[in-house]
């Protein structure tokens, strides 16, 4: 992903997660279990966790365009999307099935961290 569309994708998700955060809750609060509630929410936490990620991978991409930067970026976005995407879907459909989307979400956000971590110690090799 280049730099622009990874800050793009940031501010625009970042966005999101504000708007589905308050839909959650103003809006659902009294529609939807306790349960659900927690995994709307848990959505919309991590949502935000890996757009601050986002958004600093883009910066650094801005500064280095480098490999590593933009295979991290690629994994942040593609894991929230299956991550929170699945956590939403499950709350708003009530399919369970799709709750197996999830870890595979989370295993790609987690390897995001670990390329970003391996950009860190390409770029700057310890003296």
């Amino acid at each position: 992903m280049s730099a622009r569309l990874t800050l793009l994708s940031a501010a625009l998700l970042g966005a999101l997660a504000v708007c589905l955060g308050a839909f959650a809750a103003h809006g659902l609060r009294d529609q939807l279990t306790p349960r659900m509630l927690e995994v709307f929410q848990t959505g919309v936490t991590y949502q935000f966790y890996h757009v601050f990620a986002l958004f600093g991978v883009g910066l650094l991409l801005q500064r280095q365009d480098r490999r590593l930067l933009r295979v991290s970026a690629s994994l942040f976005l593609i894991g929230m999307l299956l991550f929170c995407g699945s956590l939403y879907l499950l709350v708003a459909t009530g399919v369970h099935y799709l709750g197996m989307v999830t870890p595979v979400g989370g295993v790609l956000m987690i390897a995001g961290w670990l390329t970003l971590a391996g950009a860190v110690v390409k770029a700057l090799p310890e003296k």
